[in-house]
C-alpha cells in the first residue's frame, strides 16, 4: 500500500483512530524538502518498505523547525510524546506497540520493525 499524507487538520488524538498500522512523524517540508537532516536520511527508505503490499503508514508533519523546538508542539503531549524525528509509532486496535526513534534506528530495523506482528 502507499503511503498517505495527513493534512494539517487532524488532530492528535483521531490519529489513534486511523486504519494505518504505523504512523511516520517527519519535520514539515520546507522549500521543498524535509527541513530535518534525518528525516531526509531515511526518506527513501521508509518510501520502499510502505510500498509493499503488506504495509500502511501515515505521514504526520510535526512542524516547521520552529514549531517543533516549542515544547508545547502539539506531538511533544500526550497522546504521542514525540521527542525526535523521524519517529515511526506502530499501532494495533489504536494503542501504541512499538516505535523507532531516530535515523539509525530506522535505517536499520524498518523492515524487520513493519513486518513484525
Amino acid at each position: 500500500m502507499p503511503l498517505y499524507y495527513a493534512d494539517g487538520s487532524i488532530d492528535p488524538i483521531t490519529l489513534q483512530t486511523v486504519p494505518d498500522h504505523h504512523i511516520i512523524f517527519y519535520s514539515s517540508v520546507v522549500d521543498g524538502q524535509l527541513w530535518c537532516p534525518d528525516c531526509r536520511a531515511v526518506e527513501s527508505l521508509v518510501k520502499e518498505v510502505f510500498s509493499a503490499d503488506d504495509a500502511d503508514g501515515l505521514v504526520v508533519y510535526v512542524g516547521e523547525r520552529s514549531q517543533w523546538k516549542n515544547p508545547a508542539n502539539i506531538y511533544r503531549q500526550d497522546p504521542w510524546k514525540i521527542t525526535g524525528v523521524p519517529t515511526i509509532v506502530k499501532l494495533k486496535d489504536g494503542k501504541e506497540v512499538g516505535r523507532l526513534v531516530d535515523e539509525k534506528e530506522i535505517l536499520n530495523d524498518l523492515k524487520t520493525f513493519v513486518k513484525s506482528s
